[in-house]
């Protein structure tokens, strides 16, 4: 066996090693929680955005100050240090369910899904350790429709969540699945 084959062949197999996936989603949720965290001291510190509230970057880009008290759309506010007590052992024992999830991936994509979860969860919960609330800061609004104010750990969450709905549509079980459903000799009633 050559190099190239023994590469070609230690790469196939690690498409399917959950640890290396693990590693994978680790790195990369890590990566997320500190580019949260950096662009968020960047807004607050550097930027000082608390003071002056709104920046214009484009027509269609604003950079706004908001705290979120609450979870998406800022539903559930949290107006008292048990509601973000609340808040962040809900964010605590879903990032700990995800990291045992993780632990157990055989594919990529879905490693990369899970991991952007976590890395945004972590974000977030920070925030709300620290500062009682979320730092959002982003706000895209076009022809007077302004979309939610959101910041990176949101779109690292968002991005993760449309990744897990692709793996459970296209995904590798789902094409299994879907090959097992359509080939002859099988029971389609069950």
């Amino acid at each position: 066996m050559n190099w190239l084959t023994r590469q070609a062949s230690d790469a196939l197999a690690s498409l399917r090693d959950p640890a290396a996936h693990f590693r994978y989603g680790l790195v990369l949720a890590v990566l997320i929680a500190v580019a949260d965290r950096l662009s968020k001291w960047a807004i607050l510190y550097w930027v000082d955005l608390p003071a002056r509230q709104k920046i214009t970057v484009t027509p269609f880009f604003d950079l706004t100050m908001v705290w979120n008290p609450g979870i998406s759309y800022g539903l559930l506010p949290a107006n008292s240090t048990w509601s973000v007590a609340i808040l962040v052992i809900f964010a605590l024992v879903v990032t700990a369910a995800l990291t045992v999830w993780l632990a157990r991936i055989e594919n990529r994509l879905l490693a990369a899904g899970v991991a952007m979860v976590i890395g945004g969860a972590v974000g977030n919960a920070y925030d709300r350790v620290v500062y009682g609330a979320v730092a959002d800061f982003v706000s895209l609004h076009a022809f007077g429709f302004y979309w939610y104010v959101f910041n990176v750990a949101d779109v690292a969450i968002v991005v993760g969540v449309v990744l897990l709905i692709w793996d459970a549509v296209f995904g590798p079980e789902a094409r299994e699945e879907r090959a097992r459903r359509q080939s002859p000799g099988t029971d389609n009633d069950q």
